[in-house]
């Protein structure tokens, strides 16, 4: 009897060990889908159909897995932006970084681990700009038996921002990598896959969002957008900031918002004004000079439930500020606060034992006789350090962890190989030509860096949205010009920074963030204005094994995409 109960036992543990491992498993089917705006119909790549693709939910702390089936004509790769994955790499994403493409026919089941994230996240394609049309939502709820640190609102509502051409976007982009010249502008901003009212063709499929008088909505707000930074407003109504990347933020209400490509803003929006209809609007942000933007205005509209005639038109927000107002994009974003309670601690590396400072610029590179569209006949590039990023024939992880050698290399350097008055105008044009290279930076487990983006003027500058993967990091300053090693860190908040994943460098400016290399693995760090990034503006992060197994990269999994 007692070896029946023991062996009982021994069963019960097993099932509920096996229980526990049921994981959620997603099928994310990449294919081509006919989809008809602005007047014309064109396929796309989406997922599942889908343009924005299906938002997924979880709690704080799940691990869920994504079978990704690529039944579309090019090879793709699905990043989850923001997801910091701890010890598991190979499910990141980016192309030639963490792994190689998933090719026509493949499949890839992708193991998604969630840690510390709460909030809004968002996942896309990182192969070539695909991510324009591949691209959807990340719910991170709390951890079950918690709750938000603000009152539950009455409805939570994804907003994605995007962008649309009427020309497919493989044709955009290999237009722009044959002629070296800036890629053609978008025809219309969407919100939720839709131009709005102001865009031909458009008006009754603009997005609604219906509330109910007196109640409170939580907004997710995501910029898909491949190219801008985005202004957004709602008529006559401020919103509350709580959240940001993943991570929550002390209340702050605005009557505008700035929100970067690959940035998240998690706001309240209190449904307290007469009841009628206003539209919702977001436009560029682009003060960079000479360089081309897409200058319209996607709207949607915010419709009050109830028996009442509405205005006719509705009201447009009168609070968006001019296009390229880089103190309104500087001061929204320098005003966010990280929440800094006692179940959201701050954790602000303060001992640095890492300073890098990256010089990131706009270049050019000589064309034979002058033969390319960019400035005076040259090819446009980015780099950062003066290197200019060339993608590896194989991944950097599958080379590093394989030790598999000549792919790339160690000595990426910390500063720039010119110190020069970097946002000065008129700089002499043997600075705007990089060097190419494939090469990464090597940091020990636990490092504590502080890195510092500096902007420049070169080819004319441009506001830079830089992102980490599997890391978030503390924003600790930002300012305009040249960075001051003397004087800048002396007003670093170093009390309450938010704790992002993306965060835009202004234009003719500086931002310093601190974050704690505690992740071991191959991290890709890349500007998020794809243009940018695929003329170069990028490098990887290798973290090395700490002590220990559990500060060691897991094994791959055993269907990694060939190369």
């Amino acid at each position: 009897m007692w070896l029946n109960l023991k062996f009982l036992s021994w069963l019960v543990l097993i099932v509920g060990a096996i229980h526990c491992q049921a994981y959620v498993h997603h099928t994310f089917v990449i294919k081509e889908t006919p989809y008809t705006r602005l007047c014309s119909t064109k396929n796309i790549l989406t997922v599942n159909g889908q343009f924005p693709g299906p938002a997924l939910h979880v709690h704080k702390g799940d691990t869920i897995f994504v079978d990704v089936h690529n039944q579309g004509n090019f090879n793709i790769t699905i990043h989850w932006h923001g997801v910091k994955l701890p010890r598991y790499p190979w499910s990141d994403g980016p192309e030639y970084i963490t792994q190689c493409p998933i090719q026509p026919g493949g499949r890839f089941t992708q193991k998604i681990i969630f840690s510390t994230e709460e909030g809004t996240l968002w996942w896309h394609a990182h192969s070539k700009w695909w991510r324009a049309t591949v691209h959807g939502a990340i719910i991170i709820h709390p951890k079950k038996g918690t709750k938000y640190p603000f009152p539950l609102p009455h409805e939570e509502v994804p907003i994605i921002f995007g962008e649309w051409w009427k020309q497919q976007i493989f044709a955009v982009y290999n237009r722009a990598i044959f002629t070296g010249a800036d890629p053609n502008v978008s025809d219309a901003y969407t919100i939720n896959g839709q131009p709005g009212v102001l865009y031909p063709c458009s008006k009754p499929d603009t997005f609604k969002l219906k509330v109910d008088h007196g109640k409170t909505y939580l907004l997710r707000l995501i910029n898909a957008a491949v190219m801008d930074i985005l202004f957004f407003a709602i008529a006559k109504h401020n919103v509350t900031v709580v959240g940001t990347d993943g991570s929550y933020t002390k209340p702050l209400e605005s009557s505008y918002l700035t929100i970067s490509p690959g940035q998240t803003i998690d706001v309240l929006l209190k449904a307290n004004q007469k009841s009628d209809h206003y539209y919702m609007a977001a436009r560029a942000y682009s003060a960079a000079p000479g360089v081309a933007y897409d200058n319209t205005t996607t709207t949607g509209i915010l419709e009050y439930n109830g028996n009442y005639t509405p205005s006719s038109p509705p009201s447009l927000p009168n609070n968006l500020p001019y296009f390229n107002n880089t103190n309104a994009s500087v001061s929204f974003t320098s005003s966010l606060r990280s929440l800094a309670d006692k179940n959201h601690p701050v954790n602000v590396p303060i001992n640095i034992t890492k300073h890098l400072f990256f010089v990131i610029s706009v270049n050019t590179f000589p064309c034979p006789n002058n033969s390319c569209a960019g400035p005076n006949g040259t090819r446009l590039a980015t780099s950062v350090n003066n290197i200019s990023f060339v993608d590896p024939y194989i991944d950097i992880l599958q080379a590093y962890y394989g030790h598999v050698n000549g792919v790339f290399g160690t000595n990426f350097p910390d500063f720039p190989p010119y110190l020069f008055n970097f946002t000065a105008q008129g700089l002499p044009l043997y600075l705007q030509t990089p060097r190419h290279g494939t090469k990464v930076e090597i940091l020990k487990y636990n490092t504590t860096v502080e890195l510092v983006f500096q902007g420049t003027t070169l080819v004319g500058g441009n506001d830079h949205p830089m992102h980490l993967h599997g890391h978030s990091f503390y924003v600790v300053g930002m300012g305009l010009g040249n960075f001051d090693k003397d004087k800048d860190p002396l007003r670093y908040n170093l009390v309450d920074p938010p704790f992002m994943n993306t965060i835009a460098v202004p234009l003719y400016g500086w931002t310093a963030i601190r974050f704690r290399a505690n992740n071991p693995g191959v991290w890709f760090l890349h500007c998020h204005f794809d243009r940018h990034m695929t003329w170069g503006m990028d490098m990887a992060f290798v973290v090395k094994n700490g002590k220990g197994r559990k500060a060691h990269i897991l094994p791959p999994p055993p269907d990694m995409p060939p190369c």
